[in-house]
């Protein structure tokens, strides 16, 4: 195995081959990728990490960086709450809602709602994932492209990127924060997110 390994968790809906584009970038500049997938809404985040944490353990590289989409970062969150004691590397979350989501607060107060977040607003969306460890650098890209589901659901404050707020981005003890015109799912073919990751994953910094 190389060095270096980035492992891609996805977001909610999804199997991961929606990062293909932000992978094969991360790929075209040097680094090893592997994509993790699991059940965003059979499964908790909590029960999710549990899953990546035996995902990892299988991984011989001495570093592991992870690049999380929106749901993802949550899972993170999980899993180095949980397993605290992980390999170096860096982390970057897009449009992961560290705080609550006002969005999913919204749909969670109806039954057909509920349905649709299933398992995963369980210890995360509503804003009770587990606090930062501040172990590790973790980077925070944020959306301003009002563009998404998300515009269908009221009450999400601006600037967001149609699904999840800027402000709801944020997260206590994170290395870095930065917010880029793109959408929630736009942020997975943007060039200026790959470019800012991978800035990110290179440094610890986002270039500002």
């Amino acid at each position: 195995m190389a060095e270096e390994i980035v492992v891609l968790v996805h977001g909610l809906y999804l199997n991961g081959m929606d990062m293909g584009l932000l992978r094969r970038r991360l790929e075209h500049t040097g680094f090893n990728t592997l994509r993790f997938s699991y059940h965003s809404l059979q499964n908790t985040p909590l029960e999710n990490a549990l899953t990546l944490q035996a995902y990892v353990e299988k991984i011989q590289s001495p570093v592991i960086h992870y690049v999380c989409h929106s749901l993802g970062g949550l899972v993170i969150r999980q899993l180095f709450h949980n397993y605290p004691e992980q390999r170096p590397g860096r982390i970057v979350t897009l449009g992961t809602p560290h705080l609550i989501s006002s969005a999913a607060q919204r749909l969670n107060q109806s039954a057909p709602g509920r349905m649709l977040l299933g398992k995963s607003i369980k210890q995360g969306l509503l804003g009770d994932a587990p606090p930062w460890r501040n172990t590790h650098e973790l980077g925070v890209i944020a959306g301003t492209l009002r563009l998404g589901l998300g515009m269908f659901v009221p009450g999400i404050p601006r600037p967001n990127d149609g699904t999840i707020a800027v402000a709801e981005t944020r997260l206590d003890g994170m290395t870095d924060h930065i917010t880029l015109p793109v959408s929630h799912f736009g942020m997975l073919i943007s060039y200026a997110v790959a470019g800012q990751t991978i800035h990110f994953l290179q440094h610890g910094r986002f270039q500002h």
